[in-house]
């Protein structure tokens, strides 16, 4: 599960990276991004790629026991691999109209590591590409306008003992296969990423000083 992703570098460079132009309308800025808050994702519009910041998680209402009324609602930042065709999901609309994927720019994701109460973030880059993407579904909502979540697979063996899920990030050559290709074959991209391409550097930054409120939901 990835409930912790950081993006060092300017949007310019990004856009750039990703051949795609900046919407300039927002006061999102690049650096760490957590559920419920603004990100940044790169979708397709009319056959241009466009960089716009969105609010990570797609809304999911919970019912109050006691009301019987929707509870605020709780971003969903992560969606598994193996429900996106699910036809009682929420994921396979948006999974198979293609206008719908995205691809999310990021330069690390942040896990959680050690014992309960005293666990520290480790963060996990990719080696061979300092700015990376990672396989995204987005939509709009009413509630937080639009809104994005990543697609996460298994983790490798060798990531296991971090988290079992990982996100699924792509290879540049498949960037345009994921904003454009079919869903049959679109799910053939969902895979591992290598582990021996992937740096990890553990830190002593507490996990715990992340906010109560953006607790990860994935579906």
């Amino acid at each position: 599960m990835c409930n912790l992703v950081t993006l060092k570098a300017s949007l310019d460079g990004v856009a750039q990276a990703f051949f795609a132009l900046t919407d300039r309308n927002t006061n999102a800025s690049p650096g760490d991004v957590y559920p419920g808050y603004q990100g940044f994702v790169v979708r397709e519009e009319q056959s241009q790629r466009r960089l716009e910041a969105m609010t990570w998680g797609f809304p999911r209402h919970s019912v109050n026991r006691k009301t019987g009324r929707p509870n605020k609602p709780n971003p969903v930042n992560n969606a598994r691999d193996d429900k996106l065709m699910s036809a009682h999901g929420m994921w396979k609309r948006w999974f198979t109209d293609t206008a719908y994927r995205c691809l999310i720019p990021f330069t690390a994701f942040a896990e959680a590591e050690g014992e309960p109460g005293r666990m520290t973030r480790t963060w996990i880059s990719v080696a061979d590409q300092p700015l990376a993407a990672w396989a995204g579904l987005w939509r709009p909502s009413d509630e937080w306008g639009d809104c994005y979540t990543g697609v996460m697979v298994d983790a490798t063996q060798e990531l296991w003992h971090i988290h079992d899920r990982m996100p699924v990030i792509l290879e540049p050559g498949d960037h345009d296969r994921w904003l454009h290709a079919p869903a049959g074959e679109a799910l053939a991209l969902l895979r591992q990423y290598p582990a021996e391409r992937l740096n990890v550097e553990r830190t002593e930054d507490p996990w715990s000083s992340r906010r109560k409120s953006d607790a990860p939901l994935l579906l």
